[in-house]
């Protein structure tokens, strides 16, 4: 490969990991405490709240992220109380802020169902002790059931933070220049079409090891106690 390809490339496309970091962070900030209300309204028994989650859930998890981004950049700005609303029209007139909207509500349907799955599995008995020792909802809810359920769900909550890593290299179609859009304007400069994009998946692969290496280590953490 070419070292001066590769000089040239390194700073440009380093520029758009800070903005696929950024992404990657606010998404993912917003879409699990979105993703965890919408797990406790699954569980909740008011028909009408689980019923809610249950239809977000299927709606965003059924549908292809890309067509998620294009509803919201391009279809969104065509109805009249969003644009002429100015937060809502600030939110869908910028890429990058479209982007995180999209991915933040996209990974919060898949957040649900993990966290679901995490607060499901508690034993009935750990509650009813809690319960019978005069916490109240949420102090066990704070003490025991969600420490427990973050536990159970971390594997699968790390496959949806890499999903939102790669997830981001979307953003490129809605004008947002990250790795992938960064990649993209490079190519059209220099048509090292393999060049470029061998570089832009090396850096995912580094970013993606780093975070698999530090959901590791913390699981690893949390069941430093297990079998003991």
């Amino acid at each position: 490969m070419n070292t001066e390809l590769i000089q040239l490339a390194l700073p440009v496309l380093a520029k758009g990991l800070v903005a696929t970091i950024l992404i990657t962070v606010i998404s993912v900030a917003i879409g699990f405490n979105f993703g965890l209300g919408l797990a406790l309204m699954r569980l909740s028994e008011n028909r009408y709240l689980a019923g809610f989650a249950r239809c977000y859930s299927l709606l965003f998890r059924g549908t292809p992220l890309l067509v998620q981004l294009f509803l919201f950049y391009y279809g969104l700005g065509q109805i009249a109380f969003i644009k002429h609303n100015p937060f809502t029209w600030w939110v869908i007139s910028d890429g990058t802020r479209c982007a995180v909207m999209g991915l933040a509500l996209n990974t919060a349907a898949y957040t649900s169902e993990i966290l679901r799955g995490g607060l499901m599995s508690i034993p009935v008995g750990l509650k009813e002790a809690a319960k019978a020792g005069g916490m109240s909802p949420l102090l066990r809810f704070r003490r025991i059931e969600f420490p427990l359920a973050i536990r159970q769900a971390l594997p699968a909550y790390g496959n949806e933070l890499i999903l939102v890593i790669k997830g981001t290299s979307l953003a490129s179609t809605i004008t947002v220049l990250e790795i992938t859009g960064y990649a993209k304007r490079l190519m059209s400069q220099t048509f090292a079409i393999f060049e470029i994009f061998a570089i832009a998946g090396a850096i995912y692969l580094v970013v993606n090891l780093t975070l698999i290496m530090a959901i590791s280590l913390l699981e690893r953490r949390l069941m430093r106690y297990e079998g003991r």
